[in-house]
């Protein structure tokens, strides 16, 4: 009984409920407001995830559409809520109320094709214009007989700067935002990346964090953010757990928590993949921007609107940093936009945005991993990355990577991006089919 009692006191399974629920709480709600899609059916495909499974016949959840929330619980205990702001998508409610920015999100954007940026597509859906393009989207929708299932959402294909096929399931559309979870990570690389083009960051500073000026932790570069190779205990495990799930779901201040944790390698010496990290390089991004609103507003002004992504939700924490771990939506022609940004080595309509070694930088392995810079990458000798190529993904691709499936390939000798968004829960799968749609698109578009 007292090793239970211990156990329980260490590892606070309330806890690991509660980021469950939040998980289930934030998911509905922005799919459910800012998506747009049925919130008893993102609620069906959240829970089938791993780690949520065995919750799901305990779960319960509620929409309340005039006030803009969705609760979750279990048993009606250890709940959470999310709440929605125009403009802003949600935010988990915790003991406070969350700061909202003041900003006026529709004044921030440009409502037509910023100039020499060409459009990439018509108001119309592209169909495929060859049987080739068109099986390879139709692989790509297929699902299996039985589960685990793959749930497709959206597939865009872009040659050449031009979009040449794409497809969306039902209650999809070419402008419906779409959530990218970790391919906001890749977000925070470009912000960070415009700021070093600026002059305002460099990868090898010391990160600009007050709370490290006094310890070992000044040694932290902000490569070694971008890298995940600070060595600090933010290892993150999905499993509700872990500190570092519990600082995203329970947390007010996500970047506030992280920077508090302990020291457990030297810098640059130990990777090891961290949402929390991600989040203190979005602190660093509000600082230099001067506040909540002003790295909206810096986002949209250096990003957003010369890339001609119009459709983009940008979240944030209850503290006013952006939630750059997680939670940004996007069409999925907006984040195609998002990755021709790096295809182009950096430029778009002529300007450089991103620093001249940005995108190699971004694209090249970490330590002996297949993680880049806010990138997962094939640059790399790990066994993930040349198995990958075997499956005939090319070996100078690097991809944005999300939860659940969302993928950016990025593919320079090919000339080609490809987006890939759903709800999948099967791994393996989701890697062997995105490889198809690689590998099949590859040969449809060769002379």
């Amino acid at each position: 009984m007292t090793l239970l009692v211990s156990a329980c006191v260490i590892y606070r399974p309330d806890r690991a409920v509660r980021v469950a629920t939040g998980v289930i709480a934030h998911n509905v709600c922005s799919k459910t407001f800012v998506s747009g899609l049925d919130p008893q059916t993102v609620f069906s495909e959240t829970v089938a995830r791993d780690g949520l499974r065995r919750l799901r016949w305990l779960v319960r959840f509620q929409v309340d559409r005039a006030a803009r929330t969705v609760d979750a619980s279990v048993a009606g205990v250890l709940g959470s809520r999310a709440l929605f702001h125009e403009g802003f998508g949600c935010v988990l409610k915790h003991a406070r109320e969350p700061y909202i920015p003041k900003s006026d999100v529709d004044a921030l954007k440009i409502p037509k094709t910023p100039p020499l940026l060409d459009e990439i597509a018509g108001p119309d859906v592209v169909a495929p214009a060859t049987p080739a393009l068109r099986a390879a989207l139709d692989h790509a929708f297929e699902e299996p007989a039985e589960p685990p299932f793959r749930r497709t959402k959206a597939v865009v294909v872009v040659h050449d700067g031009k979009v040449i096929a794409e497809r969306y399931a039902a209650g999809i559309a070419v402008d419906t935002p779409l959530l990218g979870f970790s391919l906001t990570k890749s977000v925070v690389n470009a912000l960070i990346g415009i700021l070093t083009q600026q002059g305002l960051v460099t990868p090898s500073m010391p990160a600009p964090i007050p709370e490290w000026r006094g310890d070992l932790r000044r040694e932290i570069e902000v490569e070694h953010l971008l890298r995940m190779t600070t060595g600090l205990a933010l290892d993150e495990a999905n499993s509700g757990f872990d500190p570092s799930s519990q600082m995203i779901y329970l947390q007010d201040d996500i970047a506030g928590a992280a920077v508090n944790a302990a020291v457990v390698a030297p810098p640059g010496t130990r990777w090891a993949y961290s949402s929390p990290t991600t989040q203190l390089l979005a602190r660093i991004i509000r600082d230099a921007t001067g506040g909540p609103e002003q790295s909206l507003a810096f986002a949209w002004r250096e990003l957003f609107n010369p890339l001609g992504m119009r459709k983009v939700t940008l979240e944030f924490d209850a503290s006013g940093t952006m939630q750059g771990s997680s939670y940004m939506l996007a069409s999925a022609r907006d984040w195609a936009r998002f990755g021709l940004l790096y295809l182009n080595d950096g430029i778009v309509g002529g300007k450089r945005l991103l620093h001249e070694d940005w995108v190699d930088f971004s694209a090249a392995a970490t330590l002996d991993t297949d993680y880049g810079a806010g990138f997962w990458t094939n640059r790399s000798e790990h066994e993930r990355a040349k198995g990958r190529v075997r499956l005939g993904i090319p070996r100078d691709a690097f991809f944005a990577s999300g939860d659940l499936g969302q993928r950016i390939v990025i593919m320079p000798s090919q000339r080609l991006v490809i987006v890939r968004l759903g709800d999948s829960v099967d791994p393996t799968g989701d890697i062997r089919g995105l490889a198809r749609l690689v590998k099949e698109v590859i040969a449809a578009v060769a002379p």
